[in-house]
């Protein structure tokens, strides 16, 4: 058995270590907890919160599964495991974690942050709502968690709201490339092109190398054209419809306006990808692959 005190300044560490993003470091001093207490839950779930932060997925879950062998309710543990079904897009693998970790941490802000975006991406936009506003409970002013509520608004239509959470996110966080993306979101579900393009120009700035962020900075570049949202239009309002009156409205409009759909459709591809160039070229300039 190791010194008490010997392990407590080893986490410390690891932490201190994490925080400074020396990733490989902090495995190395994770790695030496697991060989001198071979049985302790805590190392392992350590080096998995690790391998989470360097996006290493099948480790992450591979350590924390070695973590709830020795302690079914390791709440780092528990963590990992949800963050990591949900950032490789496993939702029912993260929907099952997510039942299971927050019965055993039901204070963690975390869980419902991730249950939010669940429930967003079925459509559930009010039961993700509830969950964005039990985080905030707990967290009452956590800036992501603002953005993200703001998000939730504007696909309720609630714009205002959505507007006023916008304004406090940024009030509390100026720094932070995610919650910059999630005002983007925000913005562009209120139509607010303006606000959608310069959210997206702070997100970049912070983070220029972040694959998503760059797509998306790229596609409100492409909305900033007044033709290309004028065409966006009928997108616009089938936001706010049903899906049943979506399929109703489109087959009416073609039964009584065939040619006219026709013509839409080929404006808008014509339309997109001639303004997708345009983006192209503005960023990238007139290259092309060899």
């Amino acid at each position: 058995m190791i010194d008490a005190n010997l392990s407590s300044s080893r986490y410390a560490r690891i932490h201190q270590l994490m925080e400074w993003r020396k990733y490989k470091e902090a495995a190395d001093e994770a790695m030496q907890l697991i060989r001198e207490e071979p049985e302790d839950p805590d190392a392992y779930a350590m080096l998995a919160h690790v391998s989470l932060r360097m996006e290493n997925y099948e480790h992450a879950l591979r350590w924390s599964d070695e973590a709830l062998k020795r302690d079914p309710e390791n709440g780092i543990a528990w963590f990992v495991r949800t963050t990591a079904y949900y950032d490789t897009e496993n939702w029912k693998a993260a929907k099952q974690a997510l039942e299971e970790a927050m019965r055993i941490d039901p204070y963690e802000p975390h869980y419902y942050f991730l249950q939010a975006n669940l429930s967003n991406k079925s459509g559930k936009f009010d039961e993700a709502k509830a969950y964005m506003l039990q985080a905030l409970d707990i967290t009452p002013e956590n800036p992501l968690f603002l953005s993200t509520l703001s998000y939730n608004e504007a696909l309720l239509r609630n714009l205002d709201e959505s507007r006023a959470l916008a304004a406090k996110a940024l009030r509390l966080e100026v720094e932070s490339e995610i919650v910059y993306l999630h005002l983007a979101w925000a913005a562009e579900r209120r139509n607010d092109y303006e606000d959608y393009l310069l959210m997206l120009k702070n997100a970049i700035r912070l983070d220029p190398e972040n694959k998503q962020i760059r797509d998306e900075f790229l596609v409100a570049l492409q909305k900033n054209y007044l033709i290309y949202r004028i065409l966006l239009t009928p997108g616009n309002l089938a936001k706010k419809m049903k899906p049943w009156q979506i399929l109703v409205s489109w087959l009416v409009l073609w039964i009584l306006f065939k040619p006219l759909v026709l013509v839409f459709i080929v404006l808008y591809v014509a339309t997109h990808w001639i303004t997708k160039l345009l983006v192209h070229v503005k960023v990238f300039g007139w290259t092309r692959r060899r």
